[in-house]
């Protein structure tokens, strides 16, 4: 049975899963989550900072020691909103490169969609379909819709660290940038409805990464991480709401003691609230599937399954 590892850089977060491949199915041996902020800044300088990409990079050196002492015979690496963004993203793919011995793949939208789409839906039933699978990330948000394969996807430039950025300017957020931000993501909403119609026809919504995570955590009140209480946790819209409500009124040094919120997220978590209810706002579910299997499964999928792109 082959070792093998995906990782994802992401506009927020890095991540790497170690799995051992039984039956072109997948054993996780190691997870790991680490807010290493690629993406800060990207939006207004078309750069990736020298600051983000070295915290980036010290996370992937201790990765890499995680890969090593598993002994991963296969690595899959991925890149997305932060690096499609970046003017200076071959540079940053030649250091990522020499820590873990991959070139990173540069994943458009609607790759990143798919790959997110095959890990969120590998463990529901089927009958559950047709999923509308959300994917809410630091710069951007994918939308997936399909049944057992995916039937349409699109990805917008709306995510957690991109409306903070741009819209949420005080501590607490003033209510006119909280609207704002809603307003913002809903306008990307009318072009996901027109260009993936299929949508309107979902009966079941997943949600995915660290915004909804994280929501479902605080709504949970977990005081630890528990990945077994969040995977296929049912968040409600009404849940998500109050969630919101509580995040978005206190100042950061208050937000940060919620059992259930990561303190590095606390800075970011209100503008992915804002995406988070602007979904169920506009697409009328009463509850969200959080998932914890994600892009990475997806990408750790494709090594043994090759049909997974």
């Amino acid at each position: 049975m082959s070792v093998i590892a995906s990782l994802d850089l992401g506009t927020n977060s890095t991540r790497v899963l170690v799995a051992r491949s039984v039956g072109g199915r997948l054993e996780t041996l190691d997870r790991r989550n680490t807010i290493t902020r690629l993406g800060q800044g990207v939006g207004a300088t078309g750069r990736l900072g020298d600051e983000a990409v070295e915290r980036t990079l010290a996370c992937l050196r201790s990765y890499r020691e995680v890969l090593d002492a598993h002994g991963v015979e296969q690595l899959r690496a991925a890149a997305t909103s932060a690096a499609r963004d970046a003017a200076n993203r071959e540079a940053f793919f030649d250091a990522v490169e020499d820590v873990v011995g991959v070139r990173p793949e540069l994943l458009s939208g609607e790759e990143e969609g798919h790959l997110s789409f095959v890990g969120a839906t590998g463990e529901l039933d089927p009958s559950l379909g047709p999923f509308l699978v959300v994917d809410i990330g630091g710069g951007s948000t994918e939308f997936i819709v399909g049944h057992e394969d995916v039937e349409g996807v699109m990805s917008v430039d709306v995510g957690c660290v991109r409306l903070t950025e741009r819209f949420l300017e005080h501590d607490p957020p003033l209510p006119e940038e909280l609207s704002a931000c809603i307003s913002y993501t809903d306008a990307f909403l009318d072009d996901v409805v027109r260009e993936v119609p299929a949508v309107t026809g979902a009966r079941t919504l997943v949600g995915l990464a660290g915004t909804v995570t994280t929501v479902a955590a605080v709504e949970i009140g977990l005081e630890t991480y528990d990945r077994d209480r969040i995977h296929h946790f049912r968040l409600t819209r009404d849940a998500a709401e109050d969630v919101f409500r509580t995040l978005a009124t206190e100042a950061l040094a208050d937000r940060v003691h919620n059992p259930g919120l990561e303190p590095a997220r606390a800075d970011v978590i209100v503008g992915g609230c804002c995406v988070l209810v602007a979904v169920f706002r506009r697409f009328g579910f009463d509850e969200m599937i959080v998932s914890e299997a994600d892009i990475l499964d997806g990408l750790a999928l494709s090594l043994v399954q090759p049909a997974v792109e």
